[in-house]
């Protein structure tokens, strides 16, 4: 007898078939049969003609610290998310000597936007090193299945402690690096992932660790996975660093590599769509290579206590050492303002390039300037006769930097979106899933994907959307019998109604430790959510007593 039969779905491979009708049999939390008659089983259940399709695979997301104390990593199983890749961009936190703690958190406060008595009081620090973290997971169990890479930003702290963000590395602080990331590997690592990004700074403005590294120290550590013979690569570039340079590195290692985040600019059109032309001339030569893409806009709520927006400005980081009253002086001084607009008048490859007309007034402090919600800045400092900048910092400082902002800052053109998302060499990506709590939420960027993009806008049959979500990254990281509705395959299941799919408006909710707030977006038409043949979640989202179903996944194709 089986343990579930799914009875009469329209059934979604994730290999790119034609959909057909099929019930789909489960046991020992995999498929048995796909097909009619399958015979009995403990539970069915009839999907009346909804649509079947594998767990979705989240390749980009940050769960490696919430996941300690959440295993189910709320919200992405309500999302249809099944498998998760944490780790990315090198902010990890393993591994991590128990004096380096209290810096691993405060530079994930930043970077990552997580709130810091929220990590000091939920992370369980039962490991030191990347090995003890995998295997602390497996004692405590996870929600959804997750593959973790070794992150650069952590080895490089390991290794060099408070001199990781400050500078270059010596040769043999470069080998014992080297050696962590082997071992890491053959504990089960999925690859090693690392930044170069601007955008990715510390407390008080430092830059994340892995910033540091020169291309001795990169081509060491990403060369190191050809020790293994298995593993990928991944990094969130900065503007200086170029597609053909990782090229070579993909081609030192002799492993795909993931590129991020390649997301659109309105200011810098085809900056995006150079790097896909580079990477998919890299693929022509032989080496694997990944454009990481995002589905939807890059909307963030923010405040000017913790203005992410902005931190990418060169001129912007004196702000970033201050805070309270001195940090409020220096957005009273003229001469620091000049700066900004100055920097912000020339075009560059950058989160936010001076789009005023896109970042809102979300929710005035004081009752005075509630007449103000709903307008966008350009709007605003138009009337009073300033500059954007100007008004949003006086409006600031005249609320106590607690006016609530909403910005649109890249993928607001749908038609380059849907080029890139439709380029054969780009991967949907980029959910940053467990970051950034407090300023966006974009966990169901599948479920986005499904309603807007496919069945709203048809940018491609359904069949490939769903393959572009499971099989497809699956098969990138080398994660074995998942992202696929096949006999042998692990049954990651979601079962949805196309006709309303989507994910709904964000709001507020007070659920991490200290009670510190995140976004949340809740999900639509999702009916069933299975991790390895186990239900986690149906139409309401997560079940409050959901057994932890998932596996810590360590092995990998080569």
């Amino acid at each position: 007898m089986h343990d579930l039969l799914i009875r009469g779905a329209t059934v979604h491979d994730g290999l790119g078939s034609a959909a057909a009708s099929a019930d789909v049999a489960v046991r020992a939390g995999r498929i048995v049969a796909v097909g009619s008659g399958l015979g009995a089983a403990r539970q069915t259940v009839d999907a009346g003609g909804l649509a079947l399709m594998p767990g979705i695979v989240d390749t980009h997301t940050h769960y490696d610290a919430q996941i300690t104390w959440d295993p189910m990593a709320n919200p992405s199983p309500s999302m249809g998310v099944t498998t998760l890749i944490m780790g990315n961009c090198g902010f990890t936190i393993a591994p991590c000597r128990p004096e380096d703690r209290d810096l691993v958190m405060r530079n994930l406060t930043h970077v990552e936007g997580m709130s810091l008595e929220s990590l000091r009081q939920g992370i369980r620090w039962d490991f030191q090193s990347f090995a003890e973290y995998l295997d602390m997971l497996e004692r405590r169990g996870v929600g959804p299945n997750v593959a973790c890479f070794v992150g650069h930003s952590s080895i490089r702290t390991f290794v060099l402690g408070a001199d990781a963000p400050r500078r270059a590395a010596t040769p043999e602080e470069v080998a014992r690096m080297r050696s962590i990331v082997v071992d890491a590997m053959r504990a089960g690592a999925v690859g090693f992932s690392t930044t170069t990004s601007g955008q990715h700074n510390g407390e008080n403005g430092i830059p994340m660790p892995s910033r540091l590294a020169d291309k001795a120290e990169m081509e060491a550590l990403c060369g190191s996975l050809r020790d293994v013979g298995r593993g990928v690569l991944m990094i969130t570039k900065g503007t200086a660093t170029s597609v053909p340079w990782l090229e070579e590195l993909s081609a030192l290692s002799g492993r795909p590599f993931i590129v991020a985040a390649l997301l659109h600019s309105n200011m810098a059109p085809e900056a995006t769509f150079e790097d896909l032309g580079n990477i998919g001339a890299a693929c022509r030569r032989g080496h694997r290579m990944y454009g990481a893409v995002a589905c939807t806009p890059l909307v963030f709520e923010f405040t000017m206590h913790e203005p992410y927006v902005f931190e990418g400005l060169a001129s912007w980081q004196p702000a970033m050492a201050l805070h309270g009253e001195a940090v409020k002086t220096l957005y009273h001084d003229p001469a620091f303002r000049a700066g900004v607009k100055s920097e912000l008048a020339q075009r560059g490859r950058r989160l936010f390039n001076g789009e005023w007309d896109k970042i809102f007034v979300r929710q005035a402090a004081r009752p005075v300037h509630a007449d103000r919600e709903g307008m966008p800045l350009s709007t605003l400092a138009a009337a009073r006769g300033v500059h954007p900048m100007d008004y949003l910092l006086d409006l600031s400082l005249d609320e106590d930097l607690d006016t609530l902002f909403t910005a649109t800052l890249l993928n607001s053109d749908e038609d380059a979106v849907g080029r890139m998302l439709a380029d054969e060499h780009s991967m949907l990506s980029l959910s940053d899933a467990g970051a950034h709590l407090t300023f966006l939420c974009d966990a169901g960027f599948g479920l986005h994907f499904l309603g807007h993009w496919v069945r709203d806008r048809q940018l491609m049959p359904i069949e490939q959307a769903v393959r572009q979500m499971t099989s497809y990254p699956a098969d990138a990281f080398g994660i074995r019998d998942r992202g696929r509705i096949v006999e042998g395959a692990c049954a990651d299941l979601l079962l949805f109604d196309p006709a309303t799919v989507g994910r709904g408006q964000a709001r507020r909710v007070y659920d991490l430790p200290a009670g510190a707030s995140r976004l949340h977006t809740p999900s639509i038409g999702v009916h069933a959510v299975w991790i390895n043949g186990v239900q986690v979640a149906d139409d309401e989202g997560i079940f409050p007593e959901a057994p932890n179903a998932g596996r810590v996944l360590r092995e990998f194709a080569a």
